[in-house]
């Protein structure tokens, strides 16, 4: 059986704003060594799939930092310090980013990112019969372009290499489960 590895002690290393990185001591429990391990924590994050109730997707464009790249991905963004719920905050950035809202919002996954590095989750969120209604309120490091796409040619873009953020393919098989039950 696996058994989670104590930990002796902590590090900070330093404040990123958007994340913070520690080196944790742990033991093994198997071995009883002891090991040092890098951990980036970092806030939580919403995605949002958001649907018309003619059956097309809303979904952005927007550049990417980290990957150099304009991007085709679903809405949403991090949780503030303040915000316990994944589903208020998906129906927060729905709005912010795209003016878009709906009903019926419902957590239909979630995951983690990165759990051998770091500690956050990352929630998906679907919400149905979106209509564009308020104007959108991007924050000072946010440039986007919303468009809607028939939900039928999803995957055909992420097969396509069209869609290639990973949490946004992972909120879109979420959906696809959560249709399938």
């Amino acid at each position: 059986m696996i058994k989670p590895w104590p930990k002796k002690s902590s590090k900070n290393h330093g404040d990123f704003r958007i994340f913070t990185v520690r080196s944790d001591n742990k033991i093994s429990p198997r071995t009883n060594t002891a090991h040092d391990f890098v951990v980036i924590e970092t806030v939580n994050w919403v995605n949002v799939v958001a649907l018309t109730s003619d059956d097309q997707m809303v979904m952005v464009e927007q550049f990417r930092h980290g990957s150099e790249t304009v991007e085709l991905e679903i809405p949403g963004g991090v949780m503030d310090p303040h915000e316990t719920s994944p589903v208020a905050t998906a129906i927060r950035e729905l709005r912010e980013e795209t003016g878009y809202e709906g009903t019926g919002a419902t957590l239909i996954g979630q995951v983690y990112p990165n759990p051998a590095i770091m500690n956050n989750t990352c929630y998906t969120v679907l919400i149905e019969n979106c209509r564009a209604i308020h104007p959108v309120e991007f924050d000072s490091t946010e440039d986007m372009i919303t468009t809607l796409l028939p939900l039928k040619q999803i995957p055909e873009l992420v097969a396509a290499g069209k869609i290639r953020h990973s949490l946004v393919v992972t909120a879109l098989y979420f959906y696809d489960l959560w249709q399938k039950r």
